[in-house]
């Protein structure tokens, strides 16, 4: 008699003795062929054999053709990396793989196990829903991949993460749920005709024959209903039972099942009642508000995925004066592009022949094109509008801000808050007594009313399913962070707008954020008779041609017959250098000044702040001409040489916004490193009573700190790069989008349309999340706490309960969708409040 045995890797069946076998923890198991040999020895020689014991699905069986001996290393080369790893501000990269193979959540613990074990691997995260994997590494101790043979070592195929791929699976999702929808509509509607006319012959008498004739077609009809469009339900309810986890799929799977059967076992017996109406109706709207919920979930995951949908395929590459045509995937840091009008930018750049306005609205929500001329910079995903321009390519593939604002969005998804895992906790717990309150009410009936019993303890089941309980949070904050980024808003963290509504204090920088960050000359005051103001800014000009402070820039468009050699950046304090004459670009009026100057031996020149200059000089600090203004001090070695006054002015919206968080009772700091003057005048224009001047970012790290240490919760609002230590320490922090990559990759919110006034919708929606997180809670609790005792006492039919379970659902999700569609109420001017009313929305686009 031949002897069959099961495969204890894949579950296949094994016909006779089994061809090898694997030790996992210490017992011998068969295996049906090598490759689960294979990667069961290896799950046993890492210390994962635990994954056998919580799977709920058998693994699949390894392809011994891919598996094992698979060559990744296609996946090294350079054209690719771009495309696929991304480089963090620490020096790490990270991908994200797609895993084939994966059938359960003991999957997920044994990828994310293994692949933390690999040296290299500094973070490892499995999505279960979506098959993919987030993995953060250092390239100078593993490859991608070398990551990817591991993969694929223990029984899983990866494959670089695909948008287009990951859309399939979308559509694929969408389209199940679309037929399981359509049988249990269909089913609900006829079973609901067959049960008016069973409660009618039940008023009014019916024949045993007809009845039992409409109970035969109601059976064949919820039947499709219960064993497809309900499959779901009860393949969830196995998982958790296996995992010995309950969620709030076992008690649905339960009421359905147990009305499905004890209606069978009716009609077959010619006893009791059948509620086919209601196992179809339950099934119906249930699935009614899970397919809401899954339209919202794919709305927002698609508005970031879809981005990169905005990169064209190919590009115009101009190689010695001719034009190629290339694949966008081919093109590489430094290459020349020609743009041409009305087409999309491949990659970040930099223009170096033309002028033209493009349109970033996808990137920064402003629907007005935005100028660009020489030595400005290009974003990947954009529209040339006007005019043909020539770039030089300054970040491909992961590196773009294209990219960076995927990723963050994907990161944000990825997290969950505090709130969600408190309702998950809640719901989890609230199955458990639901089950043991079922079983007190089945027991006390089935004493005092047996016919009763089972159909009160079904409505039990059904009336208190916690469906709306799991549904009020992150269907609230799905609503809201697709809102937020239809307003020019990036939410990097999904804990951002729970700690938002902890906010009472709030941090600005000045330069580039109160400010436009744009200096303006305004008066030049020699001290020396022998130059003129116009010779004193070519003398500058050439210094800070070495500089890239924000000041530089004012000087920097100035062509000037002067050069600088041997310049030493004093950073905070200011520049300095020997300056000589090239006979280019030279005024006549100050030509001999200028040589007269510049050409002194070994004379090397300052220009900064006064205290800078002076203590160069071993003189007495000297005060500016004027108390208004921003001043600077130029020297030689021997004298003070000139007075130059720059200004920066407030950004439009800066008043409007202050006053509109002083009402909220925020209360306001402004910390700066320029100098006192200059800051004192700022805050008095915006009414800001508390601000300090010259600080280090040590020193604003200190205030932070002793803030916080008050009890205070702080957002700290900056865009440079020193702002980046208090970004982090903060509560909440907040960049603009025109911002240091750095301050963006560390801020929790990204204002990519550059509105300071944002800030006033953020907190506006933030609270508006809140509010409307815990109507749904309230009402959610209510309502089960309230149905609950009216079904133990038998008054809700377990039909009622269908329909009141699956409107509690439904309206849940249906006051989380209306936060989406209500209107921003803070703008501060009516241009403003134009262009965001009129931000074009991704859904166009995708």
């Amino acid at each position: 008699m031949t002897t069959q045995s099961t495969c204890y890797h894949c579950g296949a069946t094994i016909l006779g003795k089994a061809p090898c076998f694997a030790v996992i923890n210490g017992t011998s198991h068969p295996m049906c062929c090598p490759g689960c040999q294979f990667v069961a020895e290896a799950i046993e020689g890492e210390g994962l054999a635990h994954y056998y014991q919580y799977r709920t699905q058998q693994a699949l069986k390894p392809d011994q053709d891919k598996a094992p001996t698979a060559d990744y290393t296609v996946y090294d080369r350079k054209a690719l990396q771009t495309q696929l790893v991304r480089q963090q501000p620490n020096g790490q990269y990270s991908v994200s793989l797609s895993i084939e193979g994966i059938t359960c959540a003991a999957c997920i613990w044994l990828l994310e196990k293994h692949l933390s074990q690999l040296k290299g691997v500094e973070q490892a995260s499995v999505n279960l829903t979506t098959h993919r994997a987030f993995i953060q590494y250092q390239s100078e101790h593993v490859k991608l991949s070398e990551i990817m043979q591991h993969i694929a070592y223990i029984g899983y195929l990866p494959h670089p993460f695909s948008m287009d791929k990951q859309q399939q699976l979308a559509q694929q999702e969408y389209r199940r749920s679309i037929r399981r929808l359509a049988v249990a509509g269909i089913g609900t509607m006829q079973v609901m005709m067959y049960a008016i006319a069973l409660y009618a012959g039940a008023l009014q008498g019916m024949e045993d024959s007809y009845r039992d004739f409409i109970r035969w077609v109601s059976f064949l009809l919820a039947t499709p209903v219960v064993f497809y469009a309900a499959q779901p339900f009860f393949k969830a309810a196995w998982r958790d039972v296996k995992a010995r986890h309950l969620s709030m799929d076992f008690p649905v799977a339960t009421a359905i099942g147990a009305a499905y059967t004890a209606s069978t076992w009716a009609m077959l017996t010619g006893s009791g009642e059948v509620y086919f109406d209601s196992v179809c109706m339950f099934t119906f709207f249930l699935l009614i508000s899970r397919f809401l919920e899954m339209r919202a979930r794919h709305h927002t995951t698609q508005q970031g995925s879809g981005l990169l949908k905005l990169l064209p395929d190919k590009a115009t590459r101009i190689d010695s004066g001719q034009e190629q045509i290339i694949a966008a995937i081919e093109v590489e840091m430094g290459y020349t592009l020609r743009i041409k009008p009305g087409e999309p930018i491949p990659a970040d750049g930099v223009i170096i022949q033309g002028h033209t306005t493009c349109n970033e609205a996808m990137l920064t929500g402003e629907y007005l094109p935005v100028t660009k001329q020489v030595s400005d910079t290009v974003l990947a995903g954009t529209i040339n509008v006007e005019h043909a321009i020539d770039i030089q390519v300054t970040a491909t593939g992961q590196t773009t801000r294209l990219a960076h604002i995927v990723s963050l969005l994907e990161q944000a998804q990825q997290e969950k808050p505090l709130i969600a895992q408190l309702a998950d906790r809640v719901a989890s717990y609230f199955v458990t007594a639901v089950i043991l309150i079922a079983a007190v009410v089945y027991s006390y009936w089935s004493q005092h009313n047996p016919t009763d019993a089972f159909w009160i303890t079904l409505a039990v089941l059904v009336v208190t399913c916690p469906c709306a309980l799991s549904l009020a949070t992150p269907a609230t904050l799905t609503a809201a962070t697709g809102r937020l980024y239809q307003q020019g808003l990036l939410i990097t963290g999904s804990h951002v707008l729970e700690s938002l509504t902890q906010i009472n204090h709030i941090i600005f920088d000045k330069t580039g954020t109160l400010t436009e960050g744009k200096l303006t000359l305004e008066q030049v005051i020699p001290t020396n008779t022998t130059l003129s103001p116009e010779a004193i800014l070519d003398l500058v000009a050439a210094l800070e041609a070495h500089s890239e402070h924000p000041i530089a820039k004012t000087f920097t468009e100035r062509a000037t017959p002067l050069i600088a050699k041997n310049v030493t950046n004093h950073p905070g304090y200011g520049i300095e250098g020997n300056i000589t004459y090239q006979a280019v670009n030279a005024d006549k009026n100050n030509l001999e000044t200028l040589k007269l100057e510049a050409l002194k031996k070994e004379q090397r020149y300052r220009v900064g702040k006064p205290a800078f200059i002076c203590t160069w000089l071993n003189i007495p600090l000297l005060d500016p001409p004027e108390s208004e203004g921003q001043w600077l001090l130029f020297a030689n070695e021997q004298e003070v040489l000139g007075w130059i006054k720059l200004a920066d002015t407030l950004r439009q919206d800066s008043t409007h916004t202050i006053h509109g968080l002083q009402q909220q009772n925020m209360q306001l700091s402004l910390l700066s490193g320029d100098q006192p003057n200059v800051v004192k005048r700022i805050a008095e224009s915006l009414s800001i009573s508390s601000w300090q001047a010259n600080m280090t970012p040590e020193d604003k790290l200190v205030q932070l700190k002793t803030l916080q240490q008050q009890g205070k919760n702080v957002l700290m609002v900056g865009d440079g790069i020193n702002d980046v230590p208090i970004l982090a320490a903060a509560n909440v922090s907040v960049s603009l989008g025109c911002g240091s990559d750095l301050a963006k990759h560390t801020a929790d919110i990204v204002l990519l349309n550059n509105q300071l006034s944002s800030l006033l919708t953020v907190f506006d929606i933030a609270k508006q999340t809140r509010n409307t997180i815990r109507t749904n809670l309230i009402w959610a609790l209510s309502y089960n706490l309230v149905a609950l005792p009216l079904a133990a006492c038998g008054i809700i039919q377990p039909w009622m309960a269908a329909i009141g379970m699956a409107s509690s659902s439904l309206l849940v999700v249906a006051n989380a969708l209306r936060l989406s569609r209500s209107k921003a109420s803070c703008r501060p001017t009516q241009d403003l409040h134009t262009q965001s009313s009129q931000i074009t929305s991704l859904e166009t686009v995708l």
